[in-house]
């Protein structure tokens, strides 16, 4: 697939980016591969997937299930094991 450089599709996809704290790249990837899953051929088609993939991530974004809460909330440690340290 060729790039797009649409600029409303690069904005779309830089709030992508910026919501779920990844590179524009990888958000332009993740739009490429619901765009190719989608079958979209037109530009207008295109910017609609990215539109429907921007607003499920700013729903995931209001129900605190952005990918840097998540990782947040993985990295917080328990009070018991705040100085627990494994060796390999």
């Amino acid at each position: 697939m060729y790039p797009i450089n649409d600029r409303q599709y690069l904005k779309i996809c830089a709030e992508i980016a910026k919501l779920m704290s990844i590179s524009l790249s990888s958000a332009k990837k993740k739009v490429e591969i619901q765009i190719a899953k989608k079958g979209s051929k037109t530009l207008e088609e295109k910017r609609k997937v990215a539109q429907d993939l921007l607003k499920k991530c700013e729903k995931d974004e209001e129900n605190k299930y952005s990918s840097s809460k998540i990782l947040d909330k993985l990295m917080e440690t328990l009070d018991k094991e705040d100085n627990f340290l494994t060796e390999d």
